[in-house]
């Protein structure tokens, strides 16, 4: 029995669930905005059971997402009622005995991008030379010493939430005009990087030791040179060399988890460069444009738990 954790919005998991009910595959699906009315029980003494959605035990867990209800209650309330609801998922999860993609906890640690960076250096991967700080004087020199080639993106929050009218940050180029002005602007935190010439993107899934790659020839279009989510770009299969692929799968080894996203640069030179990697990136588009297909690798990794 698989067990699903996301919420009603998820795509992802609507496309694979569909899959597992043409296939006739038992699973249970847990839409975590619905915690607070479903049927859950968790019980400690001489032994430790659990019940959750009428199963005592789950074979293998698909951590997806997570959403918080909705309350219409006063403020002070409703942070209170939602951070035991938080906790709650996280001391469920952290119960469940079973085979992960991937465990939550490991996700999370997964996202943290400066570690990513350093993990991925370690192991050979080519990355941007990278600088985050708060003094203005290391960004100057950083700047000076790479000719003014610079890109800045957020450290984690891509989202800026104003009413139900949400904007993205993308990554950008470091306008010059920034530095005739630096002394009057304070550095929020995020991360800053050489501008790494590109010949085209990938977006490389794996799961487990699979590994799925697709590229996106984001330079033929200007708006989309510097961050191809710019626009709707049409990805295409291509083949990674097989050191690449072997470091790829490393990476989801050293960071503790089953399935990733990583997005890396081809340069010009024909070298590899790792950008970062989404321990639950998004996935359904590359497989429909391309037919890659990262959903069998799913299930077959949820559904083989001696793996």
């Amino acid at each position: 029995m698989i067990l699903v954790i996301s919420h009603k919005n998820d795509f992802s998991a609507d496309y694979v669930v569909n899959i597992l009910n043409r296939r006739g595959i038992s699973y249970r699906r847990l839409n975590c905005e619905d915690i607070l009315n479903t049927d859950i029980r968790l019980s400690f003494g001489r032994d430790f059971s659990y019940s959750l959605l009428g199963q005592t035990s789950f074979d293998s867990v698909w951590f997806r997402r997570t959403k918080l209800p909705e309350l219409d209650l006063p403020p002070a309330q409703r942070s209170y009622i939602l951070f035991e609801t938080d906790s709650l998922l996280k001391n469920l999860f952290a119960t469940v005995a079973a085979k992960w993609l991937s465990e939550p906890h490991q996700v999370y640690e997964a996202e943290n991008k400066l570690l990513q960076l350093k993990v991925a250096g370690e192991i050979g991967l080519t990355i941007p030379e990278t600088l985050v700080t708060q003094s203005k004087a290391e960004l100057r020199s950083f700047h000076a010493r790479l000719n003014g080639d610079l890109i800045v993106k957020p450290l984690a929050q891509t989202r800026l939430i104003d009413g139900d009218n949400p904007s993205f940050i993308f990554t950008n180029p470091l306008a010059i005009d920034v530095f005739a002005r630096l002394d009057d602007l304070d550095l929020s935190p995020c991360i800053f990087q050489k501008n790494i010439r590109k010949a085209y993107e990938l977006r490389v899934t794996v799961v487990g030791t699979k590994v799925f790659a697709a590229k996106v020839n984001s330079q033929d279009c200007h708006t989309t040179r510097i961050d191809w989510r710019r626009e709707q770009l049409q990805f295409e299969p291509v083949e990674l060399p097989s050191g690449i692929s072997e470091m790829c799968v490393t990476l989801l080894q050293k960071l503790r988890i089953g399935f990733g996203a990583i997005d890396m640069i081809k340069t010009p030179s024909g070298d590899y460069v790792f950008l970062e990697i989404n321990p639950n990136g998004q996935w359904v588009w590359i497989e429909t444009q391309t037919d890659l297909r990262i959903s069998d690798a799913i299930i077959q990794y949820l559904t083989n738990v001696e793996n």
